[in-house]
């Protein structure tokens, strides 16, 4: 009988995936890099480098710690990697009020730009607080490698503290030194007041919104000087929610500045602006024209539908993203203004004859 050792039979990975796997449930949790080491049989120092800095083991060898991560279902911890790399690989966004309309094709035009660049998008609400704003955006600080703040309500002393910070990007907002992406506001605001004039409309309302809007605030300025050029009377109603309520509830105080035309500071306003008139009998645009900004979802489908000044809202959320990302606070003058455009429906026409 011989004394050599009988050789020893080949493991079946399938078979060794299973046991690990069930180990794993056992135990509760997800898997290690530990697992992934017994699995591709390597040390666990070959799967930290094959996962972290791939091009430092050879090819073969990284491979098997691919294919036995795959098998485990294993996801890299962004914490655990931001320790090794200082970099989480996600962004944080915070939005004003999360249910209003303008947010939906930001938040998606800024999810399009970080997935293509392998990022997580984290988003956070305002609800319209520069109090609740800046809790926010510090607990977001520690998990994320940067920030795009849409219609910031905070002031500009700590949006600059911030941008000290981490890398910061604003939509809607300009503050002296921080990257932005704003609309032109004043080509929109001048083809909407010129369309109005060639109406006949020679006295206009202007419903704006929240005080701490920077955005209504230069929506403002720009109808003010457009319609001081025309010799065009105007009034400013105002600070008002930039909500659906907060149109419905100005109702009383346009009408009564005996204005041909309303325009509102954003969509949702206009809208419901016209809801309240159409439940008061007062008939728009045979009474008073009424126009918005944005071309929010929904400004189609009021009767009649919505004039409003459109801007590529999809565009500013990737824009920002991708300013973020470069950490360029440079890139906003080269980037330039984001083009708007007037788009015309059934809620403006022909001034009433008094």
């Amino acid at each position: 009988m011989s004394d050599r050792a009988a050789p020893r039979a080949a493991v079946d990975p399938s078979d060794a995936a299973e046991r690990i796997l069930a180990r794993i449930r056992e135990r509760g949790g997800a898997p290690t890099i530990y697992d992934i080491a017994e699995l591709a049989g390597v040390n666990p120092s070959t799967v930290s480098r094959a996962l972290g800095k791939p091009g430092r083991i050879s090819a073969a060898t990284a491979q098997k710690v691919e294919d036995a991560a795959a098998r485990l279902d294993f996801r890299v911890n962004p914490m655990a990697r931001a320790l090794q790399t200082g970099k989480t690989r996600m962004l944080g966004l915070v939005v004003a009020d999360i249910t209003n309309p303008v947010v939906f094709d930001i938040v998606r035009g800024a999810e399009l730009e970080a997935a293509a660049a392998g990022y997580t998008l984290v988003i956070a609400e305002s609800q319209e607080s520069g109090v609740n704003e800046a809790e926010a955006v510090e607990r977001l600080l520690p998990s994320v490698d940067g920030l795009v703040l849409a219609t910031t309500r905070m002031p500009a002393n700590q949006i600059d503290e911030l941008a000290a910070r981490k890398s910061l990007v604003l939509i809607n907002r300009a503050v002296d030194g921080v990257p932005s992406v704003l609309p032109d506001v004043e080509s929109g605001v001048e083809q909407l007041v010129e369309h109005l004039a060639e109406h006949g409309h020679r006295s206009f309302v202007y419903l704006a919104g929240p005080d701490r809007s920077w955005i209504s605030a230069r929506r403002w300025a720009a109808i003010l000087a457009a319609a001081e050029r025309r010799g065009i009377a105007i009034v400013e109603v105002g600070p008002n929610a930039p909500t659906i309520e907060g149109g419905r509830t100005a109702l009383r105080r346009v009408i009564a500045s005996q204005a041909t035309a309303l325009i509102a500071y954003n969509d949702l306003m206009a809208i419901g602006f016209m809801q309240e008139s159409a439940a008061q009998g007062i008939g728009v645009p045979d009474r008073i024209s009424v126009a918005g900004f944005d071309d929010i979802f929904g400004s189609e489908l009021i009767v009649p539908a919505l004039t409003t000044v459109r801007a590529d809202l999809v565009r500013a959320g990737r824009q920002a993203v991708a300013m973020t990302l470069s950490g360029d606070r440079d890139s906003a003058a080269s980037a330039g203004l984001l083009p708007t455009s007037l788009i015309v429906r059934g809620s403006t026409g022909a001034a009433p004859r008094r």
